[in-house]
């Protein structure tokens, strides 16, 4: 055999093995589900009353980030009566299981697919390509072969790409943006105008967005890498510009945010896509009166006993401990570390630090690790956990007054729902819009540094950390009136009316023979 022989060979094999064990999770997971089912508590009315809600296929983007507040999304989804079938790859199967266990099967389903083989040439776009190569034709299949298929999909804005799928199946496409409207209005447009950057690596140029309201202005850093770094014609540029465009093609968006935080943005969204088929739905995450999606266990399991957590906490004054997590992904460098570390010990504050530790493709970098002595210098002050935190539970403790935090956008809505002050490190993606949005227009964060461009010395991080648990500052006023907020937005306020027009918008596309749609 010649070796494009033995390589398409070996693929095959690659992908009937992936497909053999695909199918004997779904079987065992579903069997898992049906045990659930009747072994479980009675069902509430709203859980069970209808059939007659529509029925929508939730594909989200397979990363915790993005999933998990697309499944909180998919639980009041649920409970409003929408029937919903969700695509998970295998890897996230167990991301479903609070939802599989509360809800019942006729309502519920997983539709589970296979994770790409990791790629020779890895990052998002990458693996954005990789999900459409798989998924694609499985979908399009599965929705053929469908006696009543969805009447929408409704998937992640990393999966532009299932605008053209719906248009084929002329089904709705409408996106979830896991990410605020004023970050999604950044992307939009960039992907219609793309900014022109001369040296990508000069921290002092700047751009500004005029079409944006309040005209944002943004160092080059800040930019999303790949308008910095790809030339124009780039295919992997063309195609997360595309993506972007489908994005702005589909139905209707639905933003993980409320309009106390973005109104201004999410006007915007509606000016710009030239209808009102735009909601804000968020936060999505509270309240958490539900003990199957218990704010403990949001897609892991805590690193250290939650219970000595939990007393160390209450051992504490309220606001007394300033809580230090940069996401479920960022590891941070050497300098990075070493400043933290110095920072947290002068300060003297009491802390909890989620220490991100690398993966084993990380360990040959510039990654730091806790300095020696640390922990018993600190003993009594901090409390450190290494790896998955149960951010949700520390957050909403009252000893908690301050978060150190990358600003990734289910950390900063975590942050505004527990009334804390936010102190803001971002580091990359939409986490510099995010502070803008906390710093200058709510009012509610502190700058501490950006990225690896500014390390913001220890001494002066001490200061911060100190100033930060200040109960008169004016941050701390404006974090409790914006918790507020957000708690009304979701208790009768402007999300949850948004949440039942969402619904309603759902409810009112019905399916024709043929499995197309149209709206009433």
């Amino acid at each position: 055999m010649t070796y494009e022989e033995v390589a398409k060979a070996t693929h095959f094999m690659k992908t009937l093995f992936v497909n053999l064990i695909n199918w004997v999770l779904i079987r065992r997971h579903t069997s898992l589900n049906y045990c659930r089912v009747l072994f479980s508590k009675p069902k509430s009315k709203s859980e069970v009353m209808s059939n007659t809600g529509a029925q929508i296929l939730v594909y989200p983007f397979p990363t915790a980030g993005h999933i998990i507040p697309f499944l909180d999304l998919t639980h009041q989804l649920l409970t409003r009566g929408l029937k919903v079938t969700v695509l998970v790859t295998t890897n996230n199967l167990h991301l479903l299981d609070p939802l599989l266990s509360r809800h019942v099967y006729s309502l519920l389903q997983p539709l589970v697919l296979p994770d790409p083989v990791p790629s020779t040439t890895p990052g998002l776009v990458s693996r954005i390509r990789h999900l459409r190569e798989l998924h694609y034709p499985a979908l399009l299949q599965w929705f053929q072969s469908q006696a009543s298929p969805p009447v929408a999909i409704f998937s992640d804005f990393f999966l532009g790409w299932t605008q053209g799928l719906a248009s084929k199946l002329n089904v709705r496409r409408v996106v979830f943006s896991p990410s605020g409207s004023f970050s999604y209005c950044m992307n939009i447009s960039m992907c219609r105008e793309p900014p022109r950057i001369g040296d990508p690596n000069d921290v002092n140029h700047s751009l500004s967005f005029a079409r944006i309201p309040n005209s944002p202005q943004y160092h080059c850093y800040q930019i999303t890498p790949i308008y910095r770094f790809y030339k124009d014609g780039d295919p992997d540029k063309e195609f997360y510009i595309n993506n972007w465009i489908e994005n702005h093609e589909s139905w209707g968006v639905v933003f993980n945010t409320f309009a106390d935080l973005e109104s201004i943005y999410i006007e915007h969204m509606k000016k710009e896509m030239g209808h009102d088929r735009v909601w804000a739905v968020g936060p999505v995450m509270m309240p958490v009166e539900d003990d199957a999606l218990d704010p403990t266990n949001r897609g892991g399991s805590s690193s250290v006993p939650f219970h000595e957590l939990m007393a160390w906490l209450d051992a504490r004054g309220d606001h007394s401990v300033v809580y230090v997590c940069f996401g479920s992904r960022q590891v941070l460098t050497r300098k990075q570390l070493n400043e933290l570390a110095a920072g947290l010990e002068e300060s003297g504050v009491n802390f909890v630090w989620c220490v991100r530790e690398p993966k084993d493709w990380q360990v040959s970098g510039d990654h730091g690790v806790i300095p020696e002595g640390f922990e018993d210098r600190v003993a009594g002050k901090g409390f450190i956990i290494k790896g998955w935190a149960p951010q949700v539970a520390i957050l909403r403790h009252p000893a908690v007054g301050a978060f150190l935090t990358h600003c990734g956008w289910n950390s900063t809505l975590e942050g505004i729902a527990a009334g804390v002050v936010m102190l803001t490190w971002p580091m990359g993606a939409d986490q510099f819009a995010n502070t803008k949005l906390l710093v200058d227009e709510c009012g509610v964060g502190i700058r501490v540094g950006e990225s690896t461009v500014n390390i913001p010395e220890s001494s002066k991080l001490a200061r911060v950390l100190v100033e930060s648990l200040d109960g008169s500052r004016a941050e701390r006023v404006g974090a409790k009136r914006l918790s507020e907020a957000a708690l009304s937005a979701v208790k009768g306020g402007s999300s949850d009316k948004d949440l039942d027009s969402l619904v309603k918008a759902f409810n009112e596309l019905k399916p024709k023979k043929g499995g197309s749609v149209m709206q009433v």
